[in-house]
């Protein structure tokens, strides 16, 4: 693995584990953007963070990678129907901050980058 990725895998696995932990620490930001007829909202925050903490550490053993990346692609895209429902809810309040038709917009796309970043990392490693 050449240094570019080595550092941007490291950045990857900051990027998630600091997002699942930001899961607790500011819970009420993530029921804000959460569709309204969405089950069990605490419970779907709860599990979103530990899936997101757990898929970020085990992107650190070469052995895991592989399926951590996957995991994580596959959990942007479920999350993609959250970012859809944000531009439709925009303009709206999500703990102080005004979630703009522009910031969903944004976000969407920012949503395909991350997908496209966690597979950039299942490309050169074999399954474990």
């Amino acid at each position: 693995m050449n240094k570019f990725k080595k550092i941007s895998l490291a950045i990857l696995v900051a990027f998630y584990v600091f997002a699942g932990l930001n899961h607790f620490r500011d819970p009420e930001f993530y029921y804000a953007v959460m569709p309204h007829n969405l089950l069990y909202p605490i419970v779907v925050n709860i599990v979103a963070g530990i899936a997101e903490m757990t898929l970020g550490l085990l992107l650190i053993p070469a052995k895991t990678r592989y399926w951590a990346a996957w995991g994580i692609v596959l959990m942007l895209v479920a999350f993609l129907t959250v970012h859809v429902g944000m531009i439709f809810k925009a303009p709206f309040k999500a703990e102080g901050m005004t979630i703009t038709p522009l910031f969903a917009w944004g976000r969407l796309v920012a949503q395909f980058v991350l997908i496209y970043w966690a597979w950039w990392h299942t490309t050169d490693i074999k399954k474990a």
